[in-house]
């Protein structure tokens, strides 16, 4: 990328929240701007963070946003920003025009491969697991079924046998 000497990439994004306690979410969001202030050749220069609201379709649970402007070294860096953070809105500020290299283009290009072929392997754990516990469900429910039947079975010959025996009254 040539940017030239001492140039950077500045960049607005939006980070969103979702859970409850509303206090929880600034945290979270103070956290999440601090983690990507640590980030390398990352840099926040300003940040906002709103205040929580109630969610409409839920009344249970709050979101929040913030608002953060960071400068990057390089493009790259955002780029890995985009997949670490997953912002809901990426905004470039300056410079106007951004000079890509193919080695630029190859080391975003690179990254993102990495990364999708990372949930890729999560996605196919997930699926394995699931496929297992479904199977061990399967063969529980019978089972499971089978006892429930023999307990109410058990219990209504028990109920029976506490019961006591009417004497019948037999004329004379």
């Amino acid at each position: 990328m040539s940017l030239g000497e001492g140039n950077k990439i500045r960049a607005l994004m939006i980070i969103e929240v979702i859970g409850r306690p509303p206090e929880h979410l600034n945290e979270t969001l103070e956290n999440l701007i601090k983690q990507i202030d640590e980030e390398k050749g990352v840099s926040v220069k300003e940040k906002k963070i709103n205040e929580p609201q109630t969610m409409k379709d839920n009344e249970n649970f709050y979101t929040n946003f913030a608002e953060v402007e960071v400068e990057v070294d390089e493009i790259l860096y955002l780029a890995i920003l985009l997949f670490k953070y997953m912002p809901a809105h990426i905004e470039i500020i300056y410079p106007e025009t951004i000079h890509l290299s193919n080695s630029g283009w190859n080391d975003i290009l690179n990254e993102l491969t990495r990364r999708l072929h990372g949930y890729e392997e999560v996605a196919r754990i997930i699926q394995v697991e699931k496929n297992i516990l479904e199977k061990k469900l399967r063969e529980l429910l019978p089972a499971k079924k089978e006892e429930i039947k023999e307990e109410k079975n058990n219990s209504a010959e028990e109920i029976k046998e506490d019961k006591p025996k009417k004497k019948s009254k037999k004329k004379k």
